[in-house]
This record gives C-alpha cells, structure tokens and sequence, in this order.
C-alpha cells in the first residue's frame, strides 16, 4: 500500500476518535497558510498569534463536542474561524480590518451591522449554510467567481486567468453576484438570529 499523505478528513476522523497527534499534523500542515492570511488582516505579528491561538482552541472544542461537519473542508472551515475572530478583534478594538472592496469578500460584509452584531458561532455558520444554498440559484458565471473568491481564496487575477476575462469583468462580476445574493436574501426571508 503506498504511503501517500493523510486526507485531512481522515486527520480529522482520527482525532475525534482520541488520535491526539493527528490534530498536530493538521496544526502543522496548515499552519503557514492560515497563519499568513491572518498576518494580512492585523499586520500585528503578536496579535496574529493570539488570533492563530484562539482559532486552535476553537477548532479544538469544536471537534471535542462532535459539532464538526463540514465535509472535509478543514481548512476552509478553519480559515473562516480565524475569519470571524479577526472580526471580533477589530470590534473590540472599534476599528475594521482591511478587508478591501476587490480582493477579500466575506459574506458577513453583505449583511447588515445589525445582523453582524450576531457573535454566536452556530448562527453564523447556519447563515453560511444558508447562503452557499442561495449561492447555487446565481448565475453561473456569477456563481463561479464567488465561489472562487469564497472557497478557494483565489485573487481576482487568477480567477480572470482562470476564467478567460479581464480582471474588470471578474470585478464586475463578483459586484453583480453581491447585489444579486442580497436580493436572494431579502427574498427567501433568510432568518438570521434566534
């Protein structure tokens, strides 16, 4: 049988079910992509690694209630908790992160403050659930540069090389894509506290 590398599913599987090295693997294996794109939010190396921290711990009681399902998406999982305690830094601290208009969308940036002032964890991850529905009723050219910029964290040059447009039509149609997932909420009434 030919040693290749662990899925991260398995790593996963592995550790709930009391495999406590696996999660180290994991921390390790992924541990310079999300810590660098948490260092290009707060531009803060000690606060980069209480957020890197935080997100660990999260990662880690989250397994340990069984609450994980995410399909074998770990790092897009883990990467939207290190999201969303970037966020909460920067609402502590009263000021935004550097989340620009063209290169990193969030869908919490389409919703309202109202809705972004919800800090259960459940409940968002209820609302991505919701939305990545809502997501497949777009467009498909639309759908692909969302998805591209959500799930594969992709830049809006590759995803015009990828696609065989400029960067301006991928802009554009990520903006289209934004307006439309929007009306898509208002319409399907999503509901998005308890």
């Amino acid at each position: 049988m030919e040693s290749k590398t662990i899925l991260d599913s398995v790593l996963v599987n592995n550790y709930i079910n009391g495999n406590e090295k696996s999660l180290e693997v994991l921390i390790i294996r992924h541990k310079q992509r999300i810590f660098s794109f948490i260092m290009s939010k707060v531009s803060d190396r000690e606060v980069a690694e209480d957020v890197f921290q935080d997100t660990f711990i999260k990662v880690i009681n989250t397994l340990k209630r069984g609450a994980y399902n995410e399909e074998g998406k770990f790092l897009p999982w883990v990467m939207r908790i290190a999201h969303n305690l970037i966020i909460d830094h920067f609402r502590r601290n009263k000021r935004l992160p550097k989340f620009n208009n063209t290169d990193d969308f969030d869908i919490f940036d389409v919703l309202s403050d109202e809705m972004l002032s919800v800090e259960n964890q459940i409940i968002k991850n209820q609302i991505l659930d919701d939305v990545r529905k809502l997501v497949e009723e777009l467009p498909e050219d639309q759908k692909e540069v969302l998805l591209m910029r959500m799930y594969k964290d992709m830049s809006f040059k590759e995803i015009a090389e990828n696609t065989d447009v400029s960067i301006n039509t991928a802009l554009g149609r990520m903006r289209y894509a934004l307006i439309n997932l929007r009306k898509l909420i208002e319409k399907h009434n999503i509901i998005l506290v308890n």
